[in-house]
């Protein structure tokens, strides 16, 4: 059985940990999700975009979010509920 790549971890545990500090809001956790990002795309390049790590978006979704980003497309907001 293959060894599990848990590559940039501790990003995405304090993604987790944000996300539950702040009610899951998203938008509140934008530092942590580019540092997350930052940490795979430093992963891929000395690796190559067949790596893989279980903490990490597939290559080719990493190039995705990271050119959203760059476009200001930046996290999802959490929208309140109607009260009825």
């Amino acid at each position: 059985m293959s060894e599990v790549n848990e590559t940039c971890k501790s990003n995405a545990c304090a993604i987790q940990d944000c996300l539950l500090r702040n009610g899951y809001n998203e938008s509140k956790c934008t530092k942590y999700i580019d540092e997350l990002y930052l940490c795979c795309k430093q992963f891929y390049q000395e690796n190559g975009p067949e790596a893989s790590s279980v903490c990490c978006p597939k290559f080719n979704l990493l190039q995705l979010k990271l050119k959203q980003r760059s476009l200001g497309q930046i996290d999802a907001e959490l929208i309140e509920p109607r009260r009825r």
